[in-house]
């Protein structure tokens, strides 16, 4: 029988995916079984199991951090918005459809039964659940059949910790705010309260969190540090996708309005050679050493606003002399036309960036698939893949071909003409070598000594961040209180 404990918010941003990354971490260096659990996640950055199921990426690394294999019921229900008022819906794995928040709202209750099968079939693999929530449980145009903050708490028995940003000021009034708004039930369930992104001489805040004790009626049960951990992000409100410095090797990755997967590009952060710029303009681009086009979720949409942006002029002015990569929409957007006959985006046909000789067509059935192998002959700059072995995942709505007709498919992992690369690869980069290569390759091209430079094993680096963060955890919070929370838990 499962123990569960649940990490809710004041608001979206507080730190619950990381705080929940570091409980899991714990309780698996404690010797417990530990999974990760959210009901329903909306973002843009997803992953593909085993079983070829789509899930949201934050649960992913919440279960590597558990140590455990990613299953689709730790996050049943993903939406990737496709507009500003609408999501693609994902239940278990696959799509349903699409549907605007008017519809989804209305809809969502059906959803329960779904939720309930996927906890329960967790339960019965875990020894402890972690449950993320999002947003805040005290958004009142929300609750009704809520179904991922104090809804899901509710069907799970789940004691809650509450979460609340000091960085972003105001978090007293955001904890007990929050309390005062939950019903009485709700706020029964609130056993502890976490101060998150704290900076400074935490003895300053000694009378506020008496007070905030006092007046909220809950113990807070962690005053934890701003940290620099590098581990995946959820979705747009990544830290990541603000410009870094400058670096001896300048990769520009093009933020469209739908991006998608930017985890892609994580790992070219732990380099101190290389600066990874996230573009939205003509102005901003310069002059880089790669442009990257990545996935998308509306890729006809997003390769409209490249056009009329100019970027899109841009790169093609500056294509074969600086590589250019595209990922997933990406690389569909660097072909000859996209074509829509079932309207799975925009109906219709567009024009694509002529850069490769390719012809995608988008369909209905969405290919959802883990992929692993060893590179074809690469040419051009970064010849130097070729033979390097790789893993990843495809997850695309199309299939992209050598002739409009689709009659002879590109089955390359990825295809390379005159510096320009195309592969429907996500996690391309992470594979031990791949990204060193790129680096080298580069710097070779520009004359450029990288000295002491080695590349790094992604997957050993992200190892070493869940136990710093599971360290940072144990200093900050009191542990014994939570233990004894779960304690109380018991399914």
């Amino acid at each position: 029988m499962a123990k569960v404990i649940m990490v809710q918010g004041t608001m979206s941003g507080v730190g619950k995916s990381l705080l929940v990354a570091g409980l899991c971490r714990i309780f698996k260096q404690d010797g417990y079984r530990v999974a990760p659990f959210k009901s329903q996640n909306m973002a843009l950055n997803s992953f593909i199991t085993k079983e070829g199921l789509e899930m949201g990426r934050a649960q992913v690394m919440q279960a590597e951090a558990g140590g455990t294999e990613p299953l689709v019921c730790m996050n049943p229900i993903l939406l990737k918005p496709t507009s500003h008022t609408g999501s693609q819906v994902i239940v278990n794995g696959r799509v349903i459809g699409n549907m605007s928040a008017r519809e989804y709202f209305a809809y969502k209750k059906q959803l329960i039964p779904d939720i309930k099968s996927a906890f329960k079939k967790l339960s019965e693999y875990a020894d402890i659940i972690v449950i993320e929530g999002a947003g805040s449980p005290a958004e009142i145009n929300l609750k009704e059949n809520d179904i991922v903050n104090m809804g899901m708490a509710a069907m799970a028995d789940a004691p809650v910790l509450l979460a609340g940003d000091i960085d972003r000021g105001g978090v007293f009034a955001q904890l007990l705010g929050t309390l005062m708004l939950l019903e009485p039930d709700e706020r029964a369930r609130v056993k502890g309260l976490i101060i998150n992104k704290f900076r400074g001489d935490a003895s300053i805040l000694d009378p506020g969190i008496k007070m905030l004790e006092e007046k909220g009626g809950v113990k807070v049960a962690g005053l934890v540090p701003y940290m620099d951990i590098s581990l995946d992000d959820e979705d747009s409100l990544s830290g990541r996708l603000v410009n870094s410095a400058g670096a001896l090797i300048d990769i520009a990755v093009i933020k469209y309005p739908r991006i998608s997967n930017f985890t892609d590009f994580n790992v070219f952060d732990e380099y101190d050679e290389v600066s990874v710029r996230y573009v939205t303009s003509v102005s901003e681009l310069g002059t880089p050493d790669i442009v990257i086009l990545p996935g998308s979720k509306n890729t006809m949409g997003d390769l409209k606003w490249l056009r009329s942006s100019g970027l899109e002029a841009a790169i093609i002015k500056m294509s074969g002399k600086t590589p250019v990569i595209g990922i997933c929409g990406g690389y569909q957007m660097l072909g000859i036309s996209i074509r829509d006959p079932e309207s799975v985006e925009e109906g219709g046909q567009i024009k694509g960036m002529g850069l490769l000789p390719v012809y995608t067509v988008l369909k209905n059935e969405k290919t959802r698939k883990q992929v692993t192998g060893t590179l074809d002959d690469v040419a051009g700059i970064f010849a130097g893949l070729s033979g390097r072995s790789f893993e990843g995942y495809e997850i695309h709505m199309g299939e992209t071909s050598y002739d409009e007709a689709g009659e002879r498919k590109v089955v390359n992992n990825i295809i390379c003409d005159n510096n320009i690369y195309g592969t429907y690869i996500h996690g391309f980069f992470d594979a031990a070598g791949i990204s060193s290569v790129i680096t080298e390759s580069i710097a070779a091209d520009k004359n450029i000594d990288l000295k002491d430079f080695k590349g790094i094993d992604y997957k050993s680096f992200k190892e070493s961040q869940y136990d710093k963060l599971a360290d940072m955890l144990r200093l900050h919070m009191d542990m014994e209180y939570i233990y004894d929370i779960l304690r109380e838990s018991e399914l």
